[in-house]
């Protein structure tokens, strides 16, 4: 769910509305709550107001309740609680339960590992213009997990995914660019990757570039990366 500044009058207005029972707005605030966003951070409240909303078929709410779940957010961890709302939610058509969902598929994590059926719903969230669920299918056919290696198709994912603004997206589409030898666009990906990701996935791109094949982005790849994360 999209992050937006509220003030503490507006947040105010949104619990009203959460108290009287409207599921977007118990949504809303569930989500409020654990950004702390016009609210003191509460985690273990938010997942109260996504169980209130999910009760009501609310399917993003559904969807937050695994993900509390599953990072642990106002709960203890618990995988195959995660997985089954998720599995809920994707069977009912939500692109990033269907996203969510693969991901625990593909890691065995909640329910048995089956990768084709995580590549299923992928494919099935990319469809929908996930654009996460895009790079993923990119990265199973970089890797052959499901079908033979497909260095074409996994290229076509990850420029669709740069696009889309994934930050993984960006990247990856940097390194295909790099092998083909276009350095100065794989550095322009490379700094869209910087300035979308979180800090612990910068630092693994810092890393990455410290090792990588490619002289040109060994020496520049550094100054792009701290250049977009200082805009």
């Amino acid at each position: 769910m999209a992050a937006v500044a509220l003030a503490a009058d507006e947040a105010a207005l949104v619990r009203r509305a959460a108290e009287a029972g409207l599921p977007d707005a118990q949504a809303m605030f569930g989500q409020m709550l654990l950004d702390g966003n016009g609210v003191a951070a509460d985690p273990a409240a938010a997942l109260g107001w996504f169980v209130k909303a999910a009760a009501q078929q609310h399917l993003m709410a559904l969807n937050m309740v695994g993900r509390c779940y599953d990072l642990g957010w106002g709960a203890t961890v618990d995988k195959a609680r995660a997985a089954e709302c998720y599995r809920v939610a994707a069977e009912r058509g939500l692109d990033w339960a269907m996203y969510n969902y693969a991901t625990l598929l593909a890691l065995g994590e909640g329910v048995a590992e089956d990768k084709a059926a995580a590549l299923d719903w992928l494919e099935r969230a990319a469809a929908l213009g996930n654009v996460k669920a895009v790079n993923f299918v990119g990265s199973f056919a970089e890797d052959g997990w499901v079908a033979p290696r497909d260095m074409a198709k996994a290229a076509r994912c990850y420029e669709r995914a740069a696009a889309g603004g994934d930050f993984r997206g960006c990247f990856n589409h940097a390194r295909m660019l790099a092998d083909t030898g276009r350095m100065d666009e794989a550095l322009h990906w490379i700094g869209r990757a910087g300035a979308l990701g979180n800090a612990r996935f910068v630092a693994q791109v810092r890393d990455w570039l410290a090792a990588c094949p490619h002289a040109a982005l060994r020496s520049r790849g550094p100054a792009a990366l701290a250049g977009a994360r200082a805009c």
